[in-house]
């Protein structure tokens, strides 16, 4: 029931806030209007549909909460693909939600940490600096002088969360048992994904943890810095971490006035997201312009990243996969990228590799022509899903964060530096990743790091042999077992085919004959010659089939 109740209060919404203004004309949408109109004559919606409909569109969305915010800040970061007026009111979603109602911090704090605020505090804001979509976040300072912020996880949010989480997940059904592009969209696993991505981030004692793994990555780094994390006073509803005093990265204006080196922060954005990716295989997967700040320092300033509740890796494997094929994309190696696609499962073993490469081609070529600091990374890896779908290409959920993250760090490196040549910064790290991989020394440390392992194993060698030979052996047998049964199956198969043509041979034939009477020498009374030529000519196709 209570996802029909959220249902009722989305439709509500969209309805109250005229959202319907953003469907395309035709015919397809007339359902959906359709549905809206009875939440339109039950809600008195003069006032909330005037005005512009992006305020308006963020408005809903900051009505409906922590999921649809975090779709408009994921959306805000490609302005390339958004009319600038929607993109400027929809960045206000990134650091700027209405504070939420809850009790006053001073006494959540000491009902979480179970002791008095004078005792850890000496001084706490009683408004929220920052909120967000899922908590808000207090300025304070510790009685050794330093200061810091208090997170607090917004009260009762769990709830909303598990409620729109159910109603994806019957989106995602009917999405899925629709269409063959549903299926091919695997929407099902990407919400179960998202399930486990924003629970997690409800957790801050999680998310204490990945911003102090980060900080360890990135330690010592020019690039990059990462605020420490007061264990002793963090729980799973609160977290106090350093305060940091930095330029939010969207405000190009301050950024300008302080004469910032801007391309040069763009290129360090992109340099950060490959080392994360490849380097340290731990990437900050939430990086929109409100959880990424400039420091006040020269020309030449590190990034400071905050909230790390999402954060996102891969396997050995997808490492390798998505640097081969990013290298023969930035190489237009056509034929290389086809066979990776086959090669990692994203497309059937049975793609003809050549089909595809030509259709990688029809879409990669127009896009080339243009100088490489006018092509968006995000437009490509649109076009190209669109196209590998004809070939019954499979959506993988694992890179999903990966995907996101990409278009996050693209949208902002070309906020700050239109110019911004993403193949030209990426390509020398993906060559130096991709010889490093292949070095005698790497692979001498991946010797040496399993080593152990091996030498352990290594009095069971006998036994292991044996299991193999064994294994061996059935698989053998389960082998022959498989082709006698396809060799009688195969040959069931051509006795029926064989007593088809038969039976199509003898319908010919009485065809035929039923007819001779009509072409019979009326001299002779004997069946033609034609007649007779025609029978046995069909008869003879039907066995040659």
């Amino acid at each position: 029931m209570s996802s029909i109740i959220r249902l009722n209060k989305i439709l509500s919404v969209a309805a109250k806030y005229g959202l319907d203004e953003f469907l395309p004309a035709g015919s397809g949408t007339l359902a959906i209007r359709t549905v809206l109109l009875p939440y339109r004559a039950l809600t008195l919606i003069s006032s909330k549909r005037a005005g512009d409909k992006n305020v308006r569109l963020r408005q809903a969305l900051e009505e409906l909460g922590p999921i649809y915010i975090k779709l408009g800040q994921l959306i805000s970061t490609r302005r390339d693909f958004l009319d600038p007026a929607l993109a400027d009111e929809l960045q206000g979603l990134q650091d700027d939600v209405p504070p939420f109602p809850m009790p006053p911090i001073k006494q959540v704090i000491e009902s979480t940490l179970d002791e008095s605020v004078d005792a850890l505090f000496t001084q706490i804001d009683d408004e929220p600096i920052a909120s967000a979509s899922i908590a808000q976040v207090y300025g304070a300072t510790l009685l050794d002088g330093s200061d810091v912020v208090i997170k607090v996880v917004r009260p009762g949010i769990e709830k909303v969360v598990k409620s729109d989480i159910q109603l994806l997940k019957r989106l995602a059904r009917l999405i899925e048992s629709a269409s063959t592009l549903g299926r091919r969209l695997r929407p099902i696993e990407v919400i179960d994904d998202y399930e486990k991505i924003i629970l997690d981030e409800l957790n801050l004692q999680a998310e204490a943890a990945n911003t102090t793994q980060l900080k360890r990555n990135f330690d010592g780094s020019a690039e990059l810095y990462v605020p420490k994390v007061y264990w002793e006073l963090t729980r799973s509803n609160l977290m106090v971490m350093e305060r940091i005093d930095g330029i939010p990265v969207a405000d190009i204006e301050e950024l300008n006035a302080r004469g910032v080196d801007l391309k040069y922060l763009a290129e360090a954005g992109v340099n950060i997201f490959f080392t994360q990716v490849f380097e340290h295989n731990f990437f900050h997967a939430d990086m929109h312009p409100g959880n990424i700040f400039v420091a006040k320092t020269g020309s030449k300033p590190n990034y400071i990243a905050i909230d790390c509740a999402i954060i996102g890796s891969l396997t050995e494997q997808d490492q390798d996969y998505l640097a081969k094929n990013l290298l023969a994309i930035f190489k237009q190696d056509y034929r290389k990228v086809a066979e990776l696609h086959v090669a990692c499962g994203w497309v059937p073993p049975t793609t003809r590799v050549h089909e595809f490469e030509s259709a990688i081609r029809s879409v990669c070529e127009p896009i080339f022509e243009k100088p490489l600091s006018d092509i968006s990374f995000g437009q490509i890896l649109v076009q190209l899903f669109a196209t590998a779908g004809r070939f019954d290409m499979q959506v993988q959920p694992s890179l999903v964060l990966l995907q996101k993250t990409l278009l996050n760090v693209e949208g902002l490196g070309r906020q700050l530096y239109p110019q911004l040549d993403l193949w030209q910064t990426a390509l020398p790290f993906l060559e130096r990743w991709n010889a490093k991989r292949l070095s005698p020394l790497t692979l001498l440390r991946k010797l040496r790091e399993n080593l152990p392992d091996l030498l352990e194993e290594l009095p069971n060698l006998p036994q292991l042999l044996a299991n193999a030979g064994s294994q061996s052996k059935q698989l053998a047998d389960i082998s022959a077992t498989l082709r006698q049964r396809e060799e009688r199956e195969g040959l069931r198969r051509l006795r029926a085919r064989r007593s088809d043509r038969l039976l199509a041979a003898l319908v010919a034939v009485a065809t035929l004959a039923s007819v001779a009477p009509i072409t019979r020498d009326t001299i002779t009374a004997t069946p033609s010659l034609p007649v007779i030529a025609a029978t046995l000519l069909v008869a003879f196709l039907c066995f040659r089939r």
